[in-house]
C-alpha cells in the first residue's frame, strides 16, 4: 500500500515539484518562516494558516482543509448536500453538450447567487486512522456534492477511468489504494495538476500525464460552481441541461 505522506511531507513534495522554496511560500501567504516549517515538520496548520496557505499556493481553501485532514468550514462547505442527486446529472448530462453549450451552461451557473445555508454540510466521515489519501481525495469530491454514483458517472464519461460507485467507496474506506491511472483522472476533474495531486497524496505518477481533454477541463468548473447550488437552483439547472442536450442531440430536418 502507498504510505500515506501527511500533510507536513506532501506540502514539502508539493514546494520540491514547483522548485518553491519554504521562506517564499512564507512571503507570499504572509506568514512568518517559522510558522511554515512547523507545519512542514508535522504540525497540524490553525485554520487562519491553511486559508492563507491556500491562497498562496493558488488552491481552493475548501481542498486545502480536507487534505490537511481538517473540518472544511461553513463557508467553504456546499450550502446545500440534499443538492448532490442533481448536481451529478448537472455534470453527466453538461459533459455530452457541445463545447460552447457547456461554455455557456457555465457561466449561468456562476450567475446564479449563493443562498443562505439551511442545515449543516454532511460531509462523509473519514474512517478510523483517517483512510489515507483516498478518503481525502473522495472527501474533496464529497465537498463538490458529488457522490460515488455520480463521480462514477463523471469519471466514465470525460476520462478513461471507468470504475463502479462501490469501488470508489471503498477508496474513501481506504481499502483500495490510489494507482497513478486514478490520480491522474482525479486530478483532472478535481481541476488538478496531475503532478502537484500525486506530490499531495503521494502517488508517484509512473509517466508524464497528457493533458485532461476539453471535456475534463469543463466538467471540473461545472462541478466546482454548481457545488454552491441550493437544491432548487439545482433542479432548475438540471431542467435546463436536459432541454440543451435534447436540443442537441435532435436532427436537423433535411
Amino acid at each position: 500500500m502507498t504510505q500515506d505522506p501527511g500533510f507536513g511531507a506532501a506540502l514539502t513534495l508539493l514546494l520540491d515539484q514547483r522548485e518553491l522554496h519554504p521562506t517564499e511560500l512564507a512571503e507570499r501567504a504572509g506568514l512568518g518562516a517559522d510558522e511554515v516549517r512547523t507545519v512542514l515538520a508535522g504540525s497540524v496548520p490553525a485554520r487562519e494558516q491553511v486559508r492563507r496557505l491556500a491562497a498562496a499556493l493558488g488552491f481552493h481553501a475548501l481542498d486545502l482543509f480536507v487534505l490537511a485532514g481538517l473540518a472544511v468550514p461553513d463557508d467553504l462547505a456546499p450550502p446545500d448536500h440534499t443538492a448532490h442527486h442533481r448536481v451529478r446529472q448537472i455534470v453527466v448530462d453538461a459533459a455530452r453538450l457541445p463545447p460552447t453549450e457547456r461554455r455557456s451552461l457555465l457561466r449561468r451557473v456562476r450567475s446564479l447567487p449563493r443562498e443562505e445555508r439551511r442545515t449543516p454540510f454532511a460531509a462523509t466521515r473519514r474512517p478510523p486512522g483517517g483512510g489515507g489519501p483516498g478518503s481525502r481525495v473522495m472527501l474533496m469530491f464529497r465537498h463538490r456534492n458529488l457522490d460515488p454514483l455520480g463521480l462514477a458517472m463523471s469519471l466514465g464519461l470525460v476520462t478513461p477511468t471507468y470504475l463502479s460507485a462501490v469501488t470508489f467507496h471503498v477508496i474513501g474506506l481506504g481499502r483500495k489504494e490510489l494507482t497513478p491511472r486514478l490520480v491522474t483522472d482525479f486530478a483532472a476533474l478535481l481541476g488538478l495538476d496531475a503532478r502537484e495531486l500525486a506530490a499531495l497524496t503521494g502517488v508517484p505518477l509512473t509517466r508524464e500525464p497528457a493533458p485532461p481533454a476539453p471535456e475534463a477541463v469543463d466538467a471540473a468548473a461545472l462541478l466546482w460552481e454548481a457545488r454552491r447550488l441550493c437544491a432548487g437552483q439545482a433542479e432548475q439547472v438540471a431542467g435546463m441541461v436536459r432541454s440543451l442536450r435534447a436540443r442537441a442531440e435532435t436532427p436537423e430536418p433535411r
